[in-house]
């Protein structure tokens, strides 16, 4: 596998991957159309998704056992830190997210300095199951209420992130808990707030076969997002007083 020539100040792609073999390669293939360096962080998966890469021009990084998506964003912010990143992108290796969307998002980033970037499923919501609309506007809800500021579309995993955002240290939560605590940590020590760019989700691949089964389950996921989210919000102190402020935001929309 060919490694990727990589100068400091350049943005790499982080995609943490389990079992992805069905769309890992075209994901990374569409990725590289547009930005030159990709991270894959392979995380634990027994399918071969690593071997499907072969010969491609990206880091594949493993970890020899599962250990949660939290874990596997954190090997490959570490990675891209290393290696001099001025920022991050980060993608689901599934294919529900649309590489095509990557400059968009930084183009976002270049006129929103110092904010991460949010490709948020605000596009045809309804084509979405209702079970997953609702997880999401719960979740808005709550990160919302813990970082201090409104958020469209907490949940995406389709992102920009800032260098010195994916260097904070011991942001706690696992697996989709810490994507929120990301959002709620760089609010809250750094002052870095987040502007949403609309976008599609896919829910089919561009053959039209279906993408595999989303690793994310509404009720298991919410109530450990939600638990500690409560505990972040209870952690600042005013609650209401806090909630009210929030509220009476809009969420900052980017539409280009």
């Amino acid at each position: 596998m060919a490694e990727p020539v990589c100068r400091d100040g350049e943005v790499a792609v982080v995609i943490p991957a389990l079992n992805e073999a069905l769309r890992i390669r075209q994901v990374v293939e569409e990725c590289l159309r547009h930005v030159p360096w990709v991270i894959v962080v392979d995380d634990g998966s027994d399918d071969g998704t690593g071997e499907c890469l072969r010969e491609l021009p990206v880091t594949v990084l493993r970890h020899p056992q599962r250990r949660g998506k939290g874990a596997a964003l954190r090997s490959g912010f570490a990675e891209a830190l290393a290696r001099g990143a001025r920022g991050v992108l980060t993608l689901d290796g599934d294919g529900q997210h649309d590489p095509s969307d990557l400059p968009r998002l930084l183009a976002a980033a270049a006129r929103h300095p110092d904010h991460i970037i949010i490709g948020a499923r605000l596009r045809h919501r309804a084509a979405a199951p209702p079970h997953r609309r609702a997880a999401n506007a719960f979740g808005d809800w709550g990160v919302a209420w813990a970082a201090g500021h409104r958020i469209a579309d907490t949940q995406s995993g389709q992102r920009y992130y800032p260098a010195k955002v994916i260097a904070l240290r011991d942001v706690p939560g696992e697996d989709f808990v810490f994507e929120a605590q990301m959002l709620i940590s760089a609010a809250r020590q750094l002052g870095v707030r987040c502007v949403s760019v609309p976008v599609e989700t896919r829910y089919r691949g561009d053959d039209g076969g279906p993408l595999r089964r989303s690793h994310f389950r509404p009720l298991r996921d919410l109530y450990r997002i939600t638990s500690h989210v409560v505990r972040q919000v209870l952690k600042h102190g005013d609650v209401w007083r806090e909630y009210a402020r929030v509220r009476a935001q809009a969420p900052l929309i980017d539409r280009d």
